[in-house]
């Protein structure tokens, strides 16, 4: 266009084509149960339940640290999230039972869910490789990586009677209709 034409464009001008607007996968709740309850390993069932019962994001759970859990207000503090936003999740208290057993054996120093070094934070393909083998356990046969706990998470309020709204800002969305995304899952 510029060599043979001579003329000037603008790159940004070209439409873009559209990428596929795809319904996430969502595991039922007894799918979600299993794969908590089949993982013996104390610190992985612990993450695992962090991920599900919260709906925080893999890379948002790594970095998570012991004064995150507010036990008193009951909530999990999620600091620096996804576009630099920091926002309060829920903490049931079968979570906040599982995260005190781990706590007692693990003792974590500076991240919630250490790593092999002292001090350092467990790797996201850590956590990523438990999950898959937690699948492969109880032989879960959906293609689906470790955020579809987020995604059930959030289908699971929904599905149980939590306003969009609420479960926008649990999961940290700036917009309500990438919520809306998980009541067209639930229906």
């Amino acid at each position: 266009w510029e060599k043979v034409l001579g003329r000037s464009w603008n790159a940004n001008k070209l439409p873009r084509s559209k990428r596929a607007k795809t319904l996430p996968e969502v595991l039922s709740e007894e799918e979600v149960r299993q794969l908590i309850c089949q993982t013996k390993n104390l610190k992985h069932r612990a993450f695992l339940k962090v991920l599900y019962t919260t709906g925080v994001r893999v890379g948002e759970l790594v970095k998570l640290k012991p004064g995150d859990i507010d036990s008193k207000r009951m909530v999990v503090r999620v600091e620096m999230g996804k576009g630099k936003k920091s926002r309060y999740t829920v903490l049931s208290m079968p979570l906040l039972k599982e995260l005190r057993a781990y706590w007692l054996e693990y003792r974590p120093r500076v991240y919630l869910f250490e790593g092999q070094v002292p001090g350092r934070h467990i790797s996201i393909r850590t956590v990523q490789t438990v999950f898959k083998q937690a699948c492969k356990r109880i032989g879960l046969r959906k293609q689906v990586g470790v955020h579809v706990l987020r995604h059930s998470f959030a289908t699971h309020l929904l599905e149980n009677g939590v306003d969009t709204l609420t479960v926008k800002a649990l999961l940290g969305h700036s917009d309500v209709s990438t919520t809306a995304r998980y009541v067209h899952v639930q229906n």
